[in-house]
């Protein structure tokens, strides 16, 4: 069966495989984490013991009242990282609003957020943030782990984890206008990407442009509701149904670079439909502003040439806001194979 035509691999992590390192368990799980980070460069994740369900509401709950704050208490936070300040009403994505913050699982940073957004303190919210971006890190350590161990590298695991910080970023999504009646004029208006899909619900809306996460790795909750997308090796978005009670595990550039573009990076995006609004969490594993990232001996053969040369993350984070297209990091990085 072709990628286009099934959903992405669903695996479970449910019934405590993650505590049993080492067993044969483990190691099966460890293999099959990291062939869908090869063929697909995302999948699902059921973790429901890791990342409960109440604490998945309370997360949800905490940031509606979050993005209901007034725009000028939304508007004080502010980063000078890109995609980290408060983001919203953007003429390209109008329906996206988003915070991003850094370290969140550090109590400090969590509670100055916190006492930013409510000055009168708001210690449910603090906690909740809190301890999701801790659950999801643990969360995101233990795939790193496994991708490392199933090739054999579990030996650089100390030196990744060392070099490896963390975004927290929240977003919403409100429900797309609906669309105007078929007319001549926008009977074949794009729905907002250079790169979308025919198959695309003509209602849909674009959410999030197109793009590939820059990290190491990404592990996406959300509601209830659908509108992620991924485009397909073969080139076609296909959208992702989400169950309940799984997240979305995302292979990001650094990673992909990191393995010699053995692990593959994929695009994906966000179409908004239908009448409800969707809320989505990402805890992002980012190397440090000094790391840089090598491919390691290791991956490197007759079969498998030098694809990336060394480049610092900090620096390739910047070219990439500065030149924001698909093929950033083959343009930064990539080695030039006819030289």
């Amino acid at each position: 069966m072709e990628m286009d035509d099934q959903v992405l691999p669903i695996l479970d992590f449910s019934e405590g495989l993650v505590f049993k390192q080492g067993s044969e368990e483990w190691k099966a799980m460890s293999n099959k984490v990291r062939e869908a980070c090869e063929d697909y460069g995302c999948f699902l994740l059921l973790v429901r013991d890791e990342i409960p369900m109440k604490l998945r509401e309370e997360m949800v709950t905490a940031m509606k009242a979050l993005f209901d704050l007034p725009e000028e208490t939304k508007q004080k936070h502010t980063s000078p990282k890109p995609y980290q300040s408060y983001e919203g009403k953007s003429p390209v994505i109008p329906l996206n609003e988003s915070f991003g913050i850094d370290d969140a699982c550090r109590l400090d940073a969590a509670q100055a957020f916190t006492n930013l957004m409510w000055p009168q303190g708001n210690p449910a919210f603090c906690e909740a943030m809190k301890s999701m971006c801790s659950k999801m890190m643990d969360l995101n350590i233990t795939i790193l782990w496994m991708i490392l161990e199933s090739f054999g590298l579990g030996n650089h695991y100390d030196t990744h984890v060392q070099n490896t910080t963390s975004a927290f970023r929240f977003m919403k999504y409100k429900a797309p206008p609906p669309p105007p009646p078929p007319t001549p004029s926008n009977i074949n208006i794009n729905v907002g990407s250079s790169t979308a899909s025919p198959s695309a619900s003509p209602s849909a809306a674009l959410g999030l442009v197109p793009h590939t996460d820059k990290n190491t790795l990404t592990i996406l909750c959300q509601n209830d509701v659908q509108g992620l997308e991924i485009l397909t090796k073969q080139g076609k978005w296909v959208e992702v149904m989400v169950p309940e009670g799984a997240v979305v595990v995302f292979v990001g550039d650094a990673l992909k670079a990191w393995s010699n573009g053995r692990l593959h990076a994929v695009m994906h995006r966000v179409m908004m439909s239908g009448d409800k609004e969707r809320y989505s969490y990402s805890l992002f594993s980012v190397p440090k502003e000094e790391v840089v990232i090598e491919v390691p001996q290791e991956f490197i053969d007759k079969e498998h040439p030098l694809l990336y040369k060394p480049f610092n993350f900090a620096e390739y984070f910047t070219y990439f806001t500065s030149n924001v297209r698909e093929d950033a990091l083959e343009l930064y990085a990539g080695v030039d194979i006819m030289s």
